[in-house]
């Protein structure tokens, strides 16, 4: 059983809005850790993006997506969105979730549960 399981994603214009969702697949894994995007384009690393915690409250957003993309937590359904507005095609990438540490943290080596990725594609 895939302990995260994203949803969302797609090819959409310069401008345009996209939300991605990652369901974790129990109530300890929300709860007890941090939840995270990172992104990843070809030929490029895998660079962070956002995370938030259910037991602490904080949230960290990268510069690079400041006031364009919101993360936000659902709680009843254990499940944290990525919400991108004002798409650019430099935000091309496959979207990855993922979970396994305890604070919120930007680096991927924090984090041992991965979801499968989704690919979001942004034309000019």
């Amino acid at each position: 059983q895939a302990q995260l399981v994203e949803s969302g994603g797609g090819s959409v214009q310069t401008g345009d809005s996209l939300r991605i969702s990652c369901k974790a697949a129990s109530r300890h894994t929300f709860t007890t850790y941090a939840m995270a995007f990172f992104r990843q384009a070809p030929g490029k690393e895998r660079e962070f993006v956002a995370a938030t915690s259910w037991s602490s409250g904080s949230t960290e957003v990268a510069d690079s997506v400041k006031g364009r993309f919101t993360i936000s937590r659902d709680g009843p359904e254990n499940t944290v969105y990525l919400q991108m507005n004002s798409l650019k095609p430099e935000d091309t990438a496959v979207y990855y979730c993922a979970s396994g540490s305890r604070l919120v943290a930007p680096t991927p080596t924090s984090y041992y549960l991965w979801g499968q990725g989704t690919q979001v594609t942004v034309s000019s």
